[in-house]
């Protein structure tokens, strides 16, 4: 008799139709119970968390009150847990006795993030604090679900096992190489965990009815459809019962057992994914390494990285400030029991929850996105508080008065530093910027004028951006209150002076109706950029005028050049070239009638890519640093299949730095149109056929791209940090869109792609929706747009111009009371790329990777210390040095409690 079922898919799961003539004898049907859980999506956090309170009372009430239900999975996640104990703190216990016995499987994620779109650092995070959460309740057993990432990069095997973990889950980005529903995967670096692949998604088996023969019919479908990835009829079937934000369904057991009662062909159990994976078959398996991007059987939703370009700068400066500069500073200068723990876990748990798919995606809607940049906007405000508590440490540490340059990288490193010095003139070897010259200021009224007063001194630049004062003295008689105040930005504030301004406010305010009389001293003060000497890795230098080391940048209308690199801007397109190659830095802007998701051409596209007018003119000459403003006018398409069209005026300014190599890029507009996409394109100095990106602790090299019916092939990709082709290399903040396009003769970097809905039901570059079709006006971005990016050709050290281009150097004023040296270094770190350094219980714990397809030599000098695990669990020991292998990641904590002894 001839069957048909339709299986129910999950958010872009795969719904399809199949008849059957036969059903095969004792295949395994492993059921796992559970729910997929978008902490945000298409409403905000707390409209799903109203929803999740209801389901987890659900799975809680259900799972305590029937013995039949042995197991439920919580989405690999942690933070659902989180939120609903927040509502439901009385349901603690309860949970936690789940969770302990096995029954409700939680973590080992915090969030499921997005791979791409967050650092590596982010992702290690993300699993410690999900892994902590769960043993607190009392899970030992993980597995590695990743059920609805959009592809995965290649380094997640490497992380897993680092972690403890054999197994992952996977649906999106698997090759149409693998033929099974199990695979090993491989990292760059030789780790390997099986892979448990969903053909159809992670909803398979979602929404079953109560009717035994029913069940039957429709596992027997799945089965006929997933009849290429079974390896013989007793490999297990796995049932996936549940879909996004699915509540328990309480007869699963009972049904599951009546299908057991009426038929032989198939045997039912609810299981754990935990003891599915346990008993999956391990033999002849086929053997992917790298990253998961295909897609040939499931959308990987390429266009999110281009999506909201607001939301991922907004994720790369809260990651550069919390992990380049606020955990290295805080480690290295303030003392162990000072050590920020809680502001630091507060900022982290605001970056990790962004991480979360969805969230960091943006293919959400507008409240959420704001919630999400609200939420970087927090994290990076803590981190800023402990950067300003370290480098305040910092500036009593030497025994230099004067300026004092800070290094937060693990490298040796020499840059632009801003300072203000006294005196009206540049001091040699620097460049002038602005000039405060001296003089002095009094302004009269009554005490009760004191605020207006020293705004109007504010405002006026006479102390400072912030109202900073330097010396103050009060006093109070006949002839009313008189305040005396100095500002001299080159020093630091007497203690005293803080007391002085509260006694002043005080005597104000007796003395309201009284004369007041407030006089500011301002002595000769220069702004000026210098160039720091170099700067040990993760140590200090004290900063002294000097001749600079490099050929100074010269500039004329429409040229830069310092030795190293000579840029010139053809007037006529905007477009720059370095050496002979011509035509950098092209504007192409055409239309995009895709989604959050995709980027999608329209039937009829209106391309743009010659400005009506350019203007070249030097804002900086030189020496230190050299800047061309490039205003080219455009006139855009205000929307998709509009006449209408709209002026629009692009400033770009090319900053060339004494010493570099790289042309820095600033591109900045105020976007008035809908529905396009605006790209920077590089042609190469010669064809590529692939690229080279920069990707979480690794980078990849990709061809080809793979498609299927679900997707066509995308040939954009994400970069993090760089991306190089043919000669040049683009660096950038966070993550970028790039393509190889013109037959791989040029780069093509995404800068900005607005779009007006979340999900569009088919566009041409993904034949089916993805999401719910709502309007989210935010992801069209009309207002300002910045990006900033950089150019370099030949062979260059991406990985450490990253961080040279966009991890600043801070400059503290130095009392001259510490007995620190005038430079040194506090910690050395040789031979691989540092990813962390932070106190992590108690310790000094140091992330490193090796970035090449060579072993590595890591040195640390005169310290010791054990390797550990993800999970803090020691591994092995090392004195002074040890040795990476090409790609690996590894974790070392010092024996050293201080960097002083």
């Amino acid at each position: 008799m001839n069957r048909c079922c339709t299986l129910v898919g999950g958010k872009n799961s795969t719904t399809r139709h199949r008849c059957l003539a036969s059903v095969p004898v004792s295949r395994p049907v492993h059921t796992v119970a559970h729910t997929h859980w978008d902490r945000e999506w298409y409403v905000p956090f707390e409209a799903f968390r109203a929803r999740l309170v209801r389901v987890i009372d659900e799975v809680v009430d259900t799972l305590t009150a029937d013995p039949a239900w042995s197991s439920f999975l919580l989405d690999g996640q942690m933070a659902p847990i989180d939120d609903y104990l927040a509502v439901r703190p009385d349901a603690a216990t309860r949970v936690g006795d789940l969770v302990a016995g096995g029954r409700l499987e939680v973590g080992p994620w915090y969030v499921l993030m997005d791979e791409f779109c967050v650092s590596g650092e982010t992702i290690i995070r993300n699993l410690q604090l999900g892994i902590e959460k769960a043993a607190s309740l009392g899970q030992r057993r993980h597995v590695g679900y990743l059920p609805d990432m959009f592809g995965h990069t290649s380094q997640i095997p490497q992380i897993l096992r680092l972690a403890g973990i054999e197994h992952a889950v996977l649906w999106r980005g698997v090759p149409s190489s693998v033929n099974r529903t199990g695979f090993w995967w491989y990292s760059p670096d030789g780790n390997r965990v099986r892979a448990e692949y969903l053909p159809v998604g992670y909803a398979n088996g979602a929404f079953l009815v109560d009717d035994p023969d029913e069940l039957v019919r429709r596992v027997a479908a799945l089965e006929a459809e997933t009849a290429e990835f079974l390896d013989g009829p007793d490999n297990p079937l796995l049932l996936m019962n549940g879909t996004d934000h699915q509540p328990i369904q309480p007869h699963v057991p009972a049904i599951l057992a009546a299908a057991n009662s009426l038929q032989s062909g198939y045997l039912f159990t609810l299981t754990s994914l935990s003891d599915h994976l346990d008993a999956a078959p391990t033999d002849g398996l086929p053997c992917w390494s790298g990253e998961l991007r295909s897609g040939a059987r499931a959308p990987i939703l390429a266009g999110t990285v281009s999506n909201r370009v607001d939301v991922k700068a907004a994720a790369a400066s809260a990651e550069i400030r919390l992990e380049r500069l606020a955990e290295p500073l805080a480690t290295l200068w303030l003392p162990p029991d000072l050590w920020p723990e809680d502001q630091l876990r507060a900022a982290w748990l605001e970056n990790i929850r962004n991480s979360a798919h969805d969230s960091i995606c943006a293919c959400s809607s507008d409240e959420v996105t704001r919630a999400v940049l609200h939420r970087y906007d927090v994290a990076a405000t803590i981190a800023d508080v402990v950067i300003d508590e370290a480098t305040a440490l910092a500036g009593v540490a030497t025994e230099t008065k004067g300026p004092v340059v800070l290094n937060a990288s693990a490298h040796n490193r020499q840059a632009a530093i801003e300072l203000t010095v006294s005196g009206d003139t540049a001091p040699e070897g620097t460049q002038a910027l602005r000039g405060h010259p001296q003089g002095a200021e009094t302004r009269t009224a009554t005490g009760a004028d004191l605020g207006r007063i020293l705004g109007e001194l504010t405002e006026a630049g006479w102390l400072g951006d912030a109202g900073r004062v330097t010396e103050a003295a009060v006093t109070a008689g006949e002839g009313g209150v008189e305040l005396s105040l100095l500002y001299d930005p080159t020093r630091r504030p007497v203690p005293t002076a803080a007391s002085v301004l509260a006694e002043a406010w005080a005597l104000a305010g007796a003395h309201r109706d009284r004369p007041l009389t407030v006089r500011v001293e301002r002595p000769p003060t220069t702004t000026v950029l210098g160039l720091s000497r170099e700067v040990p890795g993760f140590g200090w230098a004290a900063w002294k005028p000097a001749p600079l080391p490099f050929q100074p940048v010269r500039a004329d209308k429409a040229s830069l050049d310092n030795g190293l690199v000579r840029l010139a801007v053809d007037p006529r397109s905007g477009t720059f070239s370095i050496g002979d190659l011509t035509g950098l830095d092209r504007l192409v802007d055409g239309g995009d009638a895709g989604d959050t998701y995709n980027y999608s051409p329209p039937e009829e596209d209106s391309v743009v890519d010659t400005p009506d007018t350019v203007e070249v003119d030097v804002l900086e000459p030189g020496p230190v640093r050299g800047r061309l403003r490039v205003i080219r006018r455009f006139t855009w398409p205000s929307r998709l299949g509009s006449t209408k069209r709209m002026p629009v005026e692009v400033t770009t300014d090319l900053v060339l730095i004494a010493g570099e190599r790289a042309v820095r890029v600033e591109t900045s507009f105020d976007n008035p149109c809908r529905d396009h996409r605006l790209r920077a394109v590089f042609p190469l100095p010669q064809p590529a056929e692939s690229s080279t990106a920069g990707c979480a602790f690794a980078s990849v090299t990709r061809k080809k791209a793979e498609g299927g019916a679900r997707e066509p092939a995308l040939s954009t990709y994400p970069a993090r940090g760089f991306v190089s082709a043919g000669g040049v290399t683009v660096l950038h903040e966070g993550v970028r869109e790039y393509e190889l396009v013109d037959d791989g003769s040029a780069l093509a970097i995404t800068l900005l792609r607005s779009t007006g809905i979340l999900s569009r039901p088919a566009p041409a570059s993904r034949p089916n929706i993805a999401g719910p079709q709502i309007r989210v006006e935010g992801a069209q971005l009309l207002g300002p747009v910045r990006a900033r990016y950089a150019v370099a050709i030949g062979t260059v050290d991406a990985w450490r111009m990253v961080d040279d281009l966009w991890t600043p150097m801070p400059v503290v004023a130095g009392t001259g009371n510490g007995a620190l040296p005038p430079r040194g270094s506090r910690l050395e770190v040789t031979g691989a790329v540092v990813s962390s350094l932070r106190r992590s219980g108690g310790q000094i714990e140091i992330r490193l990777f090796n970035p090449a397809d060579e072993s590595a030599s890591v040195a640390v000098p005169k310290r010791r210390g054990a390797f550990v695990d993800l999970r803090g669990a020691e591994t092995g020991r090392w004195d002074e040095q040890f040795e990476l292998r090409p790609w690996e990641i590894k974790t070392v904590v010092l024996d050293d409690a201080s960097l002083d002894g």
